[in-house]
């Protein structure tokens, strides 16, 4: 995944008005702004509404509008905005389960289709790949000009290819991951040294704020070979903030994303608090990046295998400098997918083997004969773990990080399932139906990692039963490291302890499984667990 704005489906934007101006005005003050701005944006909306129809319907007064999905009629101005509700990806189920698997939304002025089958799926995301490789970008995106040097939102191009390669063949080929691997180990260390002390103390452990944590360290060994998420230091608090505050902002809903006429005005501020996050999180790449410049020019230097010194390689090796922007936003993405992503997927795979204590067993029962009680899982065993991989794709399966995946863009009209998807639409994929999809799956909603014992569905891309990475030429590249990252944290932490017990008298069968959706697909109530020796 990256930065993405799969958030800003959510159409309660007016709360975030409210706050604009909360913390500076009066009850009275700040009704009057909120008033007003509502007031000046409807008009402004309606006008360029009627100004677009007008041009469409002139110049083209004989055209016959294409045959386009079925789906819920639109009110005037806002379309389909209030069919959405605060979980987008439930709702589009259901209006699927209504409409058919490719459906048209009106989302304010914003044409969206919407594919919840694999069948539809794979047309989009292979056979008509070229035709849906770019992106819709949300007005967020364009902080910093992250649009233009983020490989996950910028067109495909040269530029975009050469980023590409650099990932495979370099930055998460399998040479290069197996080399650093002694990295990851350490930090997976530390997160069972962490849990052991809060059962040798009796205390709780927030299972998504400790995977956050060794998931920001993960990274950043891998990357810079440095701990960014050390309490001690000054530099990880400030890293730490900061990636909260870029998944805030980009989590929230915006007003621009549904009436692009708003862009120009960035009404609810957000492109505006995103830009200072993103700015203060390239300044300390930079300075990150410097020191290694300054590093490496000793003649003691050591190399290390880490990402920053393959980047650098390989720039010297072509004889060119390296594009110091397109590395920093590409560094940017990799730590915004990387973290929560993972971390999110740790705490539902936890959360579904404690309401499922055979499946717990099961999988205890197979790392203690393959690697032995107790200890941590290396990367070289997982291979021989077919239970534990089979607990991590039907985690993806229920909870992909990326419901919606990130949003494709028409480069013409196409036919998809019979059906014309227009010109310039917006085109989301709905994995989370997908993996639900009863045509596909026996008891669908259930936790049953068994159904992938010798099958041959994977997360590569291939499949698109299972698509928690997207596919095409467009699916995330750092799949390899993510996988690696999840399953050493989930077979470690539930080979070292034997029980877990949930805080506060909740037992398996009353524990909260509500999702918030927001920029990744959260648990609403973190699970929080004392572990037991």
């Amino acid at each position: 995944m990256s930065l993405t704005c799969i958030a800003p489906l959510q159409p309660d934007y007016i709360s975030p008005i409210l706050a604009l101006y909360a913390n500076t005005h009066t009850q009275r003050e700040m009704d009057f702004y909120c008033m007003g701005l509502c007031l000046l944006s409807f008009f402004w909306i309606t006008i360029q509404a009627f100004n677009s129809l007008a041009k469409r319907s002139k110049s083209n007064p004989n055209s016959t509008r294409p045959v386009l999905p079925p789906g819920p009629k639109p009110f005037p101005i806002i379309g389909n905005l209030l069919e959405l509700g605060n979980k987008p990806h439930l709702s589009l189920t259901k209006l699927s389960q209504i409409y058919g698997p490719v459906i048209t939304l009106q989302l304010g002025q914003v044409t969206t289709v919407v594919v919840s089958s694999s069948t539809a799926a794979k047309e989009v995301l292979r056979t008509h790949d070229q035709l849906f490789c770019n992106r819709t970008v949300p007005d967020a995106i364009r902080a910093c000009q992250h649009s233009k040097y983020g490989m996950a939102w910028m067109p495909v191009s040269p530029a975009w290819r050469n980023l590409r390669k650099t990932c495979n063949t370099q930055l998460f080929a399998t040479k290069i991951l197996d080399a650093n691997q002694a990295n990851r180990h350490l930090k997976v260390q530390e997160l069972i040294s962490y849990v052991n002390e809060s059962a040798v103390n009796g205390e709780v452990v927030d299972i998504g704020k400790a995977a956050f944590k060794t998931s920001l360290n993960l990274l950043s060994r891998t990357v810079f070979s440095v701990d960014l998420a050390d309490p001690h230091s000054a530099m990880a608090r400030e890293f730490k903030d900061l990636v909260w505050g870029i998944f805030e902002e980009a989590g929230k809903p915006n007003l621009a994303d549904y009436f692009p006429v708003l862009k120009k005005i960035d009404p609810l501020g957000i492109r505006r608090r995103l830009t200072g996050h993103i700015r203060k999180m390239l300044d300390l790449f930079d300075r990150l990046m410097m020191q290694r410049f300054e590093s490496r020019k000793a003649l003691d230097y050591i190399m290390t295998n880490d990402m920053l010194d393959t980047l650098i390689n390989i720039s010297e090796e072509k004889n060119e400098d390296m594009d110091i922007d397109e590395i920093q936003h590409l560094l940017l993405e990799l730590f915004a997918a990387g973290t929560d992503t993972t971390s999110s997927t740790l705490e539902w795979a936890m959360a579904e083997l404690l309401r499922n204590p055979e499946k717990l067993s099961k999988a205890q029962a197979e790392l203690k004969q393959i690697i032995g009680k107790g200890k941590l899982v290396e990367e070289s065993d997982v291979a021989r773990l077919p239970y534990l991989q089979a607990i991590i794709k039907e985690t993806f399966r229920l909870y992909p990080a990326a419901p919606l995946l990130l949003p494709r863009k028409a480069e013409t009209d196409v036919e998809i399932g019979g059906y014309v998807i227009p010109k310039g639409a917006q085109v989301f994929v709905n994995a989370w139906a997908i993996g639900r999809d009863p045509g596909i799956w026996d008891n669908p909603d259930s936790f049953v990692p068994e159904r992938f014992l010798g099958s041959e569905i994977d997360v590569t891309g291939q499949n698109f039963e299972l698509i928690p990475f997207g596919g095409g030429r467009r699916m995330c590249p750092g799949w390899p490291l993510a996988m690696r990252m999840v399953n050493l944290m989930l077979g470690s932490l539930i080979n070292c302890f034997d029980k877990w017990k949930l805080e506060d008298g909740v037992t398996p069968k009353t524990m909260n499984m509500d999702q918030k959706f927001g920029l990744t697909l959260q648990k609403a109530q973190h699970l929080r667990v004392v572990p037991m020796l």
